[in-house]
């Protein structure tokens, strides 16, 4: 999201420290802001804050991982630039400003102001409940981010999420969380959630651009339904409509029989399907960390996601994180040897190395545990010639030819 950042190289250690955004780099972005933020004027200008806030996000996020000195400052200089863009009449009412805003506040831990800021968004929304595209997203951050704070499904029925979207689906004024949720409530939003799914999925969308707003609102609708049920009802119900509304975007085209294999929903919501399994991979990754629950049904659904969507890093880093926890490895060899073999992407490549990079770091760690000083005596040499035998495959390839970032990683590895 927003966009890739010039001023650092977070793939390259150097010493002990990460490199961090370097001072040119950064001033060359603010700089690049400042000129264009000039030039623009209404939906363009609007875009351009949304970049810059994202911007802001991306550093903090980095903030977060590695430089939790550097935190406050940096929290400070982003909340300052937050308030500046919605101060401009323009943006007073941008739902994705104030959503981006609300966001960096809770990531900053100032959950509570988070809260003010998103109740004061939701209020001030109007009752578009979920026919609009803005109001769905703003809600569903929301809720993920609530959910993300339960430490089990317990009770999660009058949680504050569930007010949220039970909410939504209301399309009336927007009333803050008190502690309570009716559960007739529930029932009536559960109808009106499913209603509006069928109605979404049934219509035909116009112009190319009206394709892509509703494929990303099908994905908004789809993500507040999900969370919906799994709160309320539980991972089953969840997961099924993921599943449901999959096949049907896989579905063939009923108006086109002989159209070559082209979907009904690739047509009408290109987008779409890949939002829903990222969505769908992300709620079985939280549900296994708050519960205990197999891990198949991730492994499977990654899998099928990354032969659709091998360029997809979200998809590759959850792969990845899951096979950091199976001993054996030559299912993920032979699954990434397959999609490189079957795709352009440079990403299963970088990720292939990054999986053996990973092995090789902890197999070093394990060899060299409670030794002292005493380093193992018989190198890993294995893994090594196999990480080298994958950097030259991927170099070889047209993409990697020409990416930088391929050739340091390379050179970095074999120093």
């Amino acid at each position: 999201s927003g966009f890739s950042s010039i001023g650092h190289m977070d793939t390259m250690r150097r010493g002990r420290h990460h490199i961090g955004h370097y001072k040119e780099g950064e001033e060359f972005i603010q700089n690049v802001f400042h000129v264009l933020f000039q030039l623009f004027s209404g939906k363009e200008k609007s875009n351009l804050a949304i970049c810059w806030l994202q911007y802001e996000i991306s550093k903090v996020l980095q903030c977060l991982q590695r430089k939790k000195k550097k935190m406050k400052a940096q929290g400070r200089k982003s909340k300052k630039l937050a308030k500046n863009l919605l101060k401009a009449p323009d943006n007073r009412n941008d739902l994705s400003l104030w959503k981006l805003y609300a966001y960096l506040e809770w990531l900053l831990g100032n959950t509570d102001d988070s809260r003010k800021v998103f109740d004061t968004a939701l209020c001030t929304a109007g009752t578009g409940g979920l026919k609009s595209p803005q109001l769905c997203s703003l809600a569903l951050l929301y809720a993920q981010l609530e959910v993300e704070l339960l430490e089990s499904l317990e009770g999660a029925v009058t949680s504050r999420a569930v007010h949220i979207l039970t909410k939504l689906a209301e399309s009336g004024p927007y009333v803050p969380y008190s502690g309570q949720v009716l559960s007739v409530n529930i029932l009536k939003a559960r109808k009106t959630y499913e209603h509006a799914l069928q109605d979404y999925l049934s219509k035909t969308p116009g112009s190319d651009q009206d394709r892509v707003s509703r494929g990303n609102q099908l994905v908004n609708l789809v993500g507040c339904y999900a969370l919906f049920q799994y709160l309320t009802v539980g991972i089953d119900a969840a997961v099924l409509i993921y599943t449901q509304t999959s096949e049907k975007l896989e579905a063939p085209d009923p108006q086109k029989p002989e159209n070559g294999g082209e979907s009904f929903g690739i047509q009408n919501f290109p987008t779409a399907l890949e939002g829903v399994t990222l969505l769908h991979t992300n709620l079985l990754r939280f549900h296994m960390k708050i519960s205990v629950y197999p891990l198949n049904p991730l492994r499977e659904a990654l899998t099928e996601a990354l032969k659709r969507y091998p360029s997809n890093q979200s998809l590759w880093r959850s792969y990845i994180h899951i096979q950091r926890k199976s001993h054996s490895a030559s299912k993920a060899r032979r699954f990434f040897d397959g999609v490189t073999r079957s795709t352009n992407s440079l990403e299963p490549w970088l990720f292939a190395i990054r999986a053996e990079q990973m092995r090789k770091k902890l197999i070093e760690n394990v060899q060299r545990a409670d030794v002292g000083e005493i380093h193992s005596t018989i190198p890993e040499t294995g893994l090594t010639n196999r990480i080298v035998a994958l950097f030259e495959h991927a170099i070889q390839s047209e993409n990697g030819t020409h990416c930088p970032l391929l050739w340091r990683m390379y050179l970095n590895f074999l120093v």
